[in-house]
């Protein structure tokens, strides 16, 4: 029983297989999501949630020197159904967010993760685990998503 319990420890969280499309349509499998070995946030947002789209804004103004410094990569995650899907593209494209934006209109891949409310973040590391879950958001919040990103590649 012991060993059980110490192996199971060591298990971190991986990404659900969700399988999902892109803002131009391509089809992408939750579980492959990756960044050449390097650490990646996933925001979960809608575009009438207005702290999601602050959070990103935010994380959009310091995102080169975030990925120039640490090599991160943001994947935004909408899940606005689909009658509001729509809305989406025209939302990333007038904010200037250069994310990879994934589109959730049924919330399968929130539901899969557990996730209750948006905002909603989370730190994958470079080898596929969930290290770190946010939810809400508040101004500033995001220099302590970018300072547990640099805690993940020293």
């Amino acid at each position: 029983m012991l060993i059980f319990i110490c192996f199971a420890v060591e298990i971190k969280a991986q990404l659900p297989a969700v399988t999902l499309k892109d803002i131009t349509g391509k089809t992408v499998t939750t579980d492959t999501l990756s960044n050449n070995g390097k650490p990646f946030i996933i925001s979960f947002f809608a575009t009438w949630c207005k702290p999601c789209n602050r959070e990103l804004t935010a994380i959009s103004e310091v995102y080169d020197e975030w990925q120039e410094e640490t090599g991160v990569k943001v994947i935004a995650v909408s899940i606005d159904q689909a009658q509001n899907i729509n809305k989406v593209k025209p939302l990333v494209d007038g904010n200037g967010w250069e994310y990879e934006v994934l589109l959730d209109p049924n919330s399968d891949f929130k539901r899969a993760l557990g996730i209750q409310m948006i905002p909603y973040v989370l730190i994958v590391d470079g080898k596929g685990n969930i290290v770190y879950k946010h939810n809400g958001y508040t101004e500033g919040a995001e220099a302590e998503l970018i300072e547990k990103v640099r805690e993940l590649i020293k």
